[in-house]
C-alpha cells in the first residue's frame, strides 16, 4: 500500500516492522527448541585439561575465560565453585555455577572435547602443538526435584586449598572433597574461606551430577543409539581452534566454522550454539557428545 501510494515514509515504517517481527520469529522459533525438562535451569559448567601438561592447562585456562565471556555478554551470573592451578600455567580444572534463564538450555551444546592448535608459547623451538580440554555441563537440580543423597553413602574429606585464595584459604583446611561411594562421582570446591560455605557448594555439584546421571540412565532405556555417534572421550573432539598456520574454529558436528577466532575466545559462541541447537535432536548428542550430520 505504501509503495503504490508512492510514500517513502509509510515504505521506511513497514520495513522496519517487517525486519523487527522477522527477528521475533527467529527469536521465537530459536526458543522453541529450547525445550527439553531441563532447559530452564540454571547450569553447572566443568572444564578440565587433557594429557598435555602446561599447553592443556593453559587452554583449560583460555576455555574458562571464553565461557565466561560468553556469559557476561548474555547477562548471566556465575560463581566459580571451584578452581585447581596448573603447576606452571593455567588450570587443571574448574567448575563454575551459571544462573540464568535457559543457561542449561544453551551451554549444553559445548559439552565434549575441545582441541587447540597453535604455536606454543612455551616451547622455545616455535613448534606446533595440539591440546585438548573437556567441558562438562549439568543442569543444576531445582527445589521441586528431589534428590536423595544418604550420609553414609558420602565421603568427606577436607584438605588445604591450592592457588590464589588469600592467607586463610590456603593456610587452614577448607577444601572440601565428596566421594559418592555407590557411583564413584568425586566433586570438590576450595574457593571461599568457609569450609562450611565449601561443603553447601560441593553438595550442590554432587546433586547436580546425580541428578544428570538418572536422566542419562532414563534417555538410554529410551534412545535408539546410532551406530555413528561417539562417546565423549579423548579424541572424540567436538571443535577445533586452530591458530596456526592458520585462523579457523570449526564444530565438527554442524561444519558451521568462523576465521575470526578473536571473536570466538572473546565469547562470540552463539554461531555454534544456535547451530548445534537447530540441527536435530539435540538431547542424544548431548547424551552421547558425537559426531552429528
Amino acid at each position: 500500500m505504501a509503495s503504490e501510494e508512492k510514500d517513502p515514509a509509510a515504505i521506511r515504517d513497514a520495513e522496519a516492522e517487517a525486519a523487527a517481527l522477522a527477528a521475533d520469529v527467529d527469536a521465537f522459533e530459536f526458543r522453541s527448541l529450547l525445550s527439553g525438562e531441563d532447559d530452564h535451569n540454571d547450569a553447572i559448567v566443568t572444564i578440565h585439561s587433557g594429557a598435555g601438561g602446561t599447553e592443556s592447562c593453559d587452554w583449560a585456562e583460555m576455555l574458562l575465560r571464553m565461557y565466561t565471556r560468553w556469559i557476561e555478554r548474555h547477562g548471566f551470573q556465575y560463581e566459580t565453585l571451584d578452581y585447581s592451578s596448573g603447576e606452571s600455567a593455567g588450570i587443571k580444572s574448574a567448575t563454575l555455577e551459571v544462573k540464568g534463564e535457559f543457561a542449561y538450555g544453551y551451554l549444553k551444546a559445548e559439552i565434549g572435547v575441545h582441541r587447540l592448535v597453535r604455536i606454543s608459547p612455551y616451547d622455545a623451538n616455535k613448534r606446533r602443538h595440539t591440546s585438548f580440554a573437556s567441558v562438562f555441563v549439568f543442569p543444576e537440580a531445582g527445589l521441586d526435584i528431589q534428590i536423595e543423597i544418604k550420609e553414609e553413602d558420602v565421603r568427606v574429606d577436607t584438605f588445604r586449598a591450592s592457588g590464589a585464595g588469600g592467607q586463610h584459604v590456603n593456610k587452614t583446611s577448607s577444601a572440601i572433597r565428596l566421594t559418592h561411594i555407590p557411583t564413584g562421582i568425586v566433586v570438590q570446591c576450595q574457593t571461599e574461606r568457609s569450609q562450611h560455605k565449601n561443603r553447601d557448594s560441593a553438595f550442590k555439584v554432587l546433586r547436580a551430577r546425580l541428578y544428570q546421571l538418572e536422566r542419562e540412565k532414563e534417555q538410554a532405556k529410551l534412545a535408539v543409539i546410532e551406530k555413528t555417534k561417539k562417546k565423549i572421550e579423548w579424541g572424540s573432539q567436538i571443535r577445533s581452534y586452530v591458530f596456526q598456520p592458520y585462523q579457523m574454529v570449526k564444530d565438527h558436528r554442524t561444519d558451521i566454522e568462523t576465521s575470526n577466532v578473536q571473536a570466538v575466545m572473546d565469547g562470540d559462541l552463539d554461531p555454534f550454539i544456535e547451530g548445534f541447537l537447530s540441527h536435530g535432536t539435540v538431547e542424544n548428542a548431548v547424551t552421547t557428545g558425537g559426531d552429528r550430520k
